[in-house]
């Protein structure tokens, strides 16, 4: 039995602070890792220190609630609960208001609609063009989409984060359904990736598939954080445009 494994055995049993403590201070490199790629949608907001604040009770929440019994790793039980504590204190500052969510779905299908009709990704230029919008109105736009994207995810992902992580990670239904519904969402993500650019490619890979933080972007592709930023706004307005039901394979 590791050091952890009986420190969670005494805390069980007594559900002492000093053991409660120990843990907070055992898990908290998680809390750094969530809130650092959590900062791609809203770096340009909010600090990582602040994120970093916010995610403490998700971790304190998820250490008094966690129930063995589940099957489900602590790791991957706090994530959720300390990203799901993050995103309300974001939802909180109430920074969507109800024209951005029609806006975004507007630029949303300004990319469809263009890259059907061109045959390539159009441009910035195009797009405002399209939305009737000047550069400056159109980058301004792309900035707090980046935030509604993250504070969006409550429509496909409940709030209950016990019954969430459950179904995820344990209790995943193996039926010729839900093969069939996993494999045509492979094909449909992979066929939206190919039609981005380069660079952003290269960010939803290392970013949705190999779980880098936005520093570590920054670092390999040797540009600011807010430049990665940038690259996954783009990308993931692209992505949702085309994903459709499927939007919430870009969060997962």
């Amino acid at each position: 039995m590791t050091n952890i494994d009986t420190l969670w055995q005494a805390y069980f049993l007594d559900r002492s602070p000093a053991y409660r403590e120990k843990l907070i201070v055992h898990y908290a490199p998680i809390i750094k890792y969530v809130a650092g790629r959590m900062l791609i949608h809203v770096g340009q907001h909010i600090e990582l220190d602040d994120l970093i604040g916010y995610g403490v009770f998700g971790l304190i929440d998820a250490i008094d609630k966690y129930d063995t019994s589940k099957g489900v790793k602590f790791e991957t039980y706090a994530s959720f609960r300390i990203r799901g504590t993050i995103i309300d204190a974001i939802r909180k500052m109430d920074w969507v208001p109800r024209t951005l969510r029609q806006k975004n779905k507007q630029m949303e299908q300004a990319y469809s609609q263009l890259e059907e009709e061109l045959g390539r990704s159009p441009t910035d230029e195009e797009i405002a063009e399209k939305l009737d919008m000047s550069a400056e109105e159109m980058q301004e736009l792309m900035r707090k989409s980046a935030v509604l994207s993250l504070v969006s995810l409550d429509d496909y992902m409940e709030q209950n984060y016990e019954s969430s992580v459950t179904p995820l990670v344990a209790n995943r239904v193996d039926t010729p359904e839900a093969r069939i519904d996993r494999k045509e969402c492979r094909e449909m993500l992979a066929e939206a990736i190919s039609k981005l650019t380069e660079k952003e490619k290269l960010v939803v890979t290392l970013y949705y598939f190999e779980g880098l933080t936005l520093k570590e972007l920054s670092s390999i592709m040797k540009v600011s954080e807010s430049r990665v930023s940038q690259i996954h706004t783009k990308a993931l307005t692209k992505l949702q445009g085309k994903l459709g039901r499927y939007k919430h394979l870009l969060f997962s």
